[in-house]
C-alpha cells in the first residue's frame, strides 16, 4: 500500500516476526528486502507506471549503498519506506530510500536502478515518459540540476557518479529524523 505525498513515493511495509534475528532485531538482509519492495512498488505498482505501461521489461538493481542508522524491532505499526529520485542518468535512476517509523530513520540507502531491455538483458535508455514519471519524485533543485546535466552530457563515459570512488566519511550523511529526502 502506497501513500500519496508530493515528490515522494511512500510504501507502508509491515515487519514480520520471521524478520527478527537471534539478536532480537530485524535482520539486515530483511532490511534490504524493504528497499527492494519500495522500488518494486514505485516502478511496477504506482498507478502512473501501470497506466502508461512504463518499464515493460522491468529493471535491474545495479547498486545498493546502505547506512544502518538504528536497530529496528518488530512492532505492529508498519514502516514507511520513502523513496525519492536523486538524479537520472541515460538509463538509470539514482533512488534514495529511507526506512522509517516516525520519528526515526532506521536505514538509508542509495540504490541505482537501471531500465532493462528484454531481448538483450542489458540496460536501455529511459523513455521520455519514464523520465517524466521519475522526475516527479525528484526535489525541485535536483530536477533542475538533472535537466541541466541531461542537456549538457554528450556521452555516457563523460558522466561521473558523485562518490563513485571510495566511501569517505565526508560523503556520508549524518543520522537524521525520518524524512523523505535530503534537501
Amino acid at each position: 500500500m502506497s501513500a500519496a505525498q508530493p515528490g515522494v513515493h511512500v510504501l507502508a511495509c509491515p515487519t514480520r516476526w520471521s524478520d527478527v534475528d537471534e539478536n532480537g532485531h530485524i535482520n539486515n538482509a530483511r532490511l534490504v528486502g524493504y528497499i527492494q519492495e519500495g522500488i518494486y512498488d514505485l516502478f511496477c505498482h504506482h498507478a502512473t507506471a501501470v497506466r502508461e505501461s512504463l518499464f515493460p521489461s522491468g529493471f535491474i538493481i545495479a547498486r545498493h549503498e546502505i547506512d544502518y542508522l538504528e536497530q529496528l524491532h518488530h512492532r505492529p505499526e508498519p514502516l514507511s519506506v520513502r523513496l525519492t529520485v536523486e538524479r537520472l542518468g541515460r538509463s538509470s535512476a539514482h533512488v534514495e530510500v529511507n526506512v522509517c517509523r516516525d520519528p526515526l530513520t532506521f536505514m538509508r540507502a542509495r540504490t541505482v536502478v537501471v531500465a532493462r531491455d528484454r531481448e538483450s538483458g542489458r540496460s536501455r535508455t529511459l523513455s521520455p515518459n519514464e523520465r517524466r514519471f521519475l522526475s516527479a519524485f525528484m526535489p525541485d533543485a535536483a530536477r533542475a540540476d538533472g535537466a541541466l546535466a541531461t542537456a549538457t552530457a554528450t556521452t555516457p563515459a563523460q558522466r561521473v557518479s558523485p562518490g563513485a570512488v571510495g566511501g569517505t566519511a565526508s560523503s556520508r550523511r549524518p543520522r537524521r529524523r525520518c524524512r523523505a529526502s535530503a534537501g
